[in-house]
């Protein structure tokens, strides 16, 4: 009896560990953020200490992973994504470039804070030299809260990144059941869980009963598409963003464009345009250093070359419809290629 008893443990157990084989690879990348955040007290959802759990106790609040995914836990960083920078930008994509060029994983979901993540995905859509899953989650609430969104926003992550469907799709962001692309989706809301939204184009589809439903696709070349080679980037160029507003003073322009930085974003009102007392100052960078790139505070709507503004005679290049810290990212990439206004429009037409 006791020989059956062993042989049938024996069986089972074979069967487990080719279950267990069978079964997605995720690789977790946590970088801190709210999701791994505690408050003082249960009801505290704001002023909690964000980016204080480690990666081993956000898997263990889930243990039906083990079900949809053979799932490790890597903690990459522990910061509040306010404090998110390029430095851990190229580390986080080199970390994963190299979980995929040596098979060490099927898909990769990074935990990450809800304030700077849509930079952070945008960069690696177009940093990550995979069409593998990878996806960004977070939450808006901390761990120690009653209706913590944590859990099943990394139950949803790992779901997402384990199917096949989610993959040649750029990188992904979800949260709240929704999956976003990397390169539409914004925090449109301080404090709310449905806060991540794609605007007008909308997202590219939803997590139910813990599998992907996607509705499009991601157009815009990103991931393994990308021709930004950036194996061997130490420090990106540096971009900053210049906020356009009635009645501007031109003394922020002119110091902004005399402090060596390598590109300005302008952040104008409408359809981009620039106020005219800021005008001179802008097209006298974008004639001698810095590249200057037109986008709009409204939100939607791409930003028209030769629209509002002239930009061949100025030499400025129209941003799309890309968000003034989107456009950021691609201008600092597009700065490690080429400084040629003319090329970086097509970048910018392309990304």
């Amino acid at each position: 009896m006791k020989k059956h008893y062993l042989a049938a443990f024996i069986i089972l157990l074979c069967a487990a560990i080719a279950t267990a084989a069978e079964l997605p690879r995720i690789l977790v990348l946590a970088t801190g953020g709210t999701i791994a955040g505690t408050g003082a007290t249960a009801t505290q959802t704001a002023g909690y200490k964000s980016a204080v759990l480690p990666v081993e106790s956000l898997l263990s609040a889930v243990p039906q992973l083990h079900g949809i995914a053979a799932v490790r836990g890597e903690q990459f960083a522990q910061v509040d994504s306010k404090n998110m920078t390029p430095a851990i930008w190229l580390k986080l994509a080199a970390r994963i470039n190299r979980a995929f060029a040596s098979d060490e994983a099927d898909g990769v979901v990074i935990t990450h804070g809800t304030d700077t993540m849509e930079e952070t995905a945008y960069f690696l859509n177009l940093a990550v030299k995979s069409f593998k899953p990878v996806v960004l989650t977070g939450a808006m609430r901390p761990a120690t809260a009653p209706s913590a969104d944590g859990a099943m926003n990394i139950f949803n992550a790992v779901a997402v990144a384990a199917a096949r469907a989610s993959g040649n799709r750029g990188v992904l962001v979800c949260l709240n059941d929704q999956i976003n692309g990397a390169r539409d989706v914004t925090k449109s809301n301080t404090s709310t869980p449905d806060t991540f939204r794609s605007g007008e184009t909308g997202l590219l589809g939803y997590v139910q009963g813990g599998q992907p439903l996607f509705y499009k696709n991601t157009d815009r070349r990103h991931t393994a598409n990308s021709e930004f080679d950036l194996a061997t980037t130490t420090a990106l160029p540096r971009v900053e963003i210049l906020y356009g507003y009635a009645g501007a003073d031109a003394a922020a322009a002119q110091s902004l464009a005399a402090s060596g930085v390598d590109g300005i974003i302008y952040a104008g009102v409408g359809n981009g345009s620039i106020f005219e007392g800021i005008l001179p100052a802008l097209t006298r960078s974008a004639k001698t250093a810095p590249v200057v790139v037109r986008s709009a505070r409204a939100g939607n709507g791409p930003v028209t070359r030769n629209g509002e503004e002239n930009d061949d005679k100025h030499g400025f290049v129209a941003g799309d419809n890309l968000s003034p810290q989107k456009a950021r990212i691609l201008l600092m990439l597009a700065l490690t290629k080429t400084r040629s206004a003319s090329e970086i429009q097509q970048i910018f037409n392309t990304y």
